[in-house]
């Protein structure tokens, strides 16, 4: 069950879509819900008062589109560093999931354009569901979950099922992608995968029909790939956070500037992508 929900917002667009279609499930709808928006500081006295009279603007908006139980309704406007204050906030509130919106630019872009989602997605721990620009919001009827045996794949399989089992033609999509040929080919048939076997008997039992795919080559491009093929309303994959204790609280460049399964797929994914992270 999620129980507190942070969503930065910036103006009515995909992040408040992308909630409201989750408050459909039962696992979110009753969660509190922490609707930020953060203003950066101003030159002026004048201008901040501006920015800050336009933010409440903002999150009333939000409120209004979203309908949620007002008692569920934590409303916050803040003013600092974005990447600062969602971080602190999302540790203020527990937040179970941070939704973000996402302009899909690459690493090298991310970094010269001060991009606030990449920040956030580089220094929290906790789940992080990305929303770029340019995806279309749909109804969570099919939800491609990257699987393996660890910890954030387990996570996302878990929050696949939690909102696919109360949905009638819901289809849960396990994918590996094998590094050669010659490992693919030893699975000839996908669903008798051990790999995949704990997944589909946890399918099974929550009543929620599932496709196995064994893909051959990238894994960023073979998921995304594959989210086309099949249609896929939202990715979930695992992003293992691999810095330092003593570099917890800055950016890892090396990593920003990197390769990474969860960077590739967070740009190029054709619809909404959760990350889910393991600290250490």
């Amino acid at each position: 069950m999620i129980q507190n929900i942070l969503i930065a917002v910036a103006g009515l667009g995909k992040c408040e879509q992308m909630l409201k279609v989750l408050m459909e499930s039962p696992i979110v709808k009753g969660a509190n819900v922490t609707i930020l928006h953060v203003v950066t500081p101003q030159v002026t006295a004048e201008l901040m008062s501006q920015k800050l009279t336009a933010g409440g603007k903002i999150l009333a908006d939000a409120i209004e589109y979203l309908k949620i139980d007002p008692a569920k309704v934590n409303v916050r406007l803040k003013q600092g560093d974005p990447k600062d204050i969602v971080c602190q906030v999302a540790d203020e509130e527990n937040s179970d999931l941070i939704i973000m919106g996402s302009r899909g630019l690459n690493r090298l872009e991310s970094i010269l354009s001060n991009s606030v989602s990449q920040y956030v997605f580089q220094l929290t721990s906790r789940p992080m569901l990305l929303v770029k620009d340019d995806v279309d919001i749909k109804r969570l009827n099919r939800i491609m979950v990257g699987y393996n045996h660890s910890v954030p794949a387990q996570a996302s399989l878990k929050f696949a099922l939690s909102l696919l089992r109360d949905i009638k033609g819901s289809q849960l999509q396990l994918i590996q992608v094998k590094s050669n040929q010659k490992a693919a080919e030893a699975i000839v048939n996908p669903e008798r995968d051990p790999i995949f076997a704990p997944a589909i008997s946890e399918a099974k039992k929550q009543g929620v029909a599932y496709k196995c795919i064994v893909a051959i080559g990238d894994p960023g491009k073979e998921i995304c790939k594959a989210a086309q093929e099949l249609n896929t309303d939202l990715i979930a994959i695992g992003s293992p956070d691999r810095r330092p204790s003593i570099a917890k609280n800055l950016p890892d460049l090396d990593r920003l500037l990197g390769n990474s399964l969860s960077d590739y797929v967070r740009i190029k994914a054709p619809c909404p992508v959760l990350l889910n992270r393991s600290v250490g």
